[in-house]
This record gives C-alpha cells, sequence and structure tokens, in this order.
C-alpha cells in the first residue's frame, strides 16, 4: 500500500492530534454560541452576551483553518478528523441560523437565505454519503470554500446583530446581504456536488 494512500495515513492518526482537538472545540463552541444567544434574548440577558457569542464564534471560525492547515503541515491526517470536521463546519452555521431566527434577527424573506444555506448543506451531506459507500470521492472545491467562508462572515455579523447596531449602524443589514451572498453560492456549489455525482446516483442498479 502506498504511503500517499489517504487510508493509511487515517490509520496512522490519532483521535488527539491538535488538528483534531481544534475541531472537538469546534464542536463545544456550538451550544456554547447559542446559550450566549439564547440567555440574551429569551431571558433578557444584557446585550453583553451577543459580543461573548460572537468571540466565541470567532474563535470557532479559525480553528475551521487551522485544523485543515495543521493537518497537512504536520502530517496529521486521521479518520475521526476528515469525519468530524465537516459535520463541525455545519453544526456552526446551522445551529446558530436556527437561533437567529428564533430570536429575530433574521425573518421575513431573508429566512429563505437561511432555509437555502440549511436545506442543501443537509442534502449535499446525504450525497456525500451515499457516494462514499460507492467509494466515490467529491472533492471539495475551492468554491465551496469560500461559500463556507463568507457563510460564516455572515453569521458574525448577524450573531452582533443589535449590539453592532448600537456602534455603528447597519451591521445587521450587512449580515443579511451576506447572507444572501452566501445562499446563492450555497446552490451553486450544491447543483456542482450533485452533478458530479449525477452519474451514479441514476445507474438503473438501486431498488
Amino acid at each position: 500500500m502506498s504511503s500517499a494512500d489517504p487510508i493509511a495515513r487515517d490509520r496512522r492518526g490519532s483521535a488527539f492530534t491538535v488538528p483534531n482537538i481544534l475541531t472537538y472545540g469546534r464542536v463545544v463552541a456550538v451550544p456554547m454560541v447559542a446559550a450566549c444567544l439564547f440567555v440574551q434574548v429569551l431571558y433578557e440577558g444584557g446585550i453583553w452576551l451577543r459580543w461573548v457569542a460572537l468571540a466565541i464564534f470567532v474563535a470557532a471560525a479559525i480553528t475551521d483553518y487551522f485544523d485543515g492547515y495543521l493537518a497537512r503541515a504536520w502530517s496529521q491526517h486521521s479518520a475521526i478528523g476528515r469525519m468530524l470536521d465537516p459535520i463541525a463546519d455545519k453544526l456552526l452555521v446551522g445551529i446558530v441560523l436556527l437561533m437567529l431566527a428564533a430570536d429575530g434577527t433574521i425573518l421575513g424573506w431573508s429566512l429563505w437565505a437561511a432555509v437555502v444555506i440549511l436545506s442543501r448543506e443537509i442534502l449535499v451531506s446525504g450525497l456525500r454519503e451515499f457516494l462514499a459507500e460507492l467509494r466515490v470521492s467529491v472533492p471539495v472545491t475551492r468554491l465551496a470554500k469560500w461559500k463556507t467562508a463568507v457563510q460564516l462572515i455572515a453569521v458574525g455579523f448577524l450573531i452582533a446583530g443589535p449590539a453592532g447596531d448600537q456602534m455603528l449602524p447597519g451591521v445587521t443589514q450587512v449580515g443579511i446581504a451576506l447572507l444572501w451572498f452566501a445562499a446563492v453560492l450555497t446552490l451553486y456549489t450544491g447543483y456542482d456536488y450533485f452533478r458530479a455525482g449525477a452519474a451514479h446516483l441514476v445507474d438503473g442498479n438501486e431498488p
């Protein structure tokens, strides 16, 4: 077996490498951000909780870059890291979008942008799982990485929301505009994934 084989690299990986610990931290950050937003709105906590939520979110978003970078730089690839990294990303964006919709930061027509993002992430995850069973790999494109970055920036602006508007009017509106932009990128990259997997989805062999 070639030393470049990704399965071989995964077997050599440890569950407690620095890249994996960063990914675990991103997962743990999700309920922490959600809790800050929940307490701030539903229990009328201080507006400062928005800044706490934003700080945790930004720290978590930064780990999204460094876990992959360090895994490549230090050759610390692992099966659990490959599995958990995209899940952590989707949890971070998906759960926070739900909380922002619940507290009214995202409302009206802008809810459809959130629906598009959440729907695409679920559909693409299902597609990738199906293709994995067929041993078909669909690599992450550069545009998909930009899509994730725009999603994270948009959600960051929306977390600041009313707290940011007190300091600089228009923060929430910028977040909404970026959310729509992220939704457009999300649709396009989702189409790319389904086009790449279309030949394997309709093969006439499934019941």
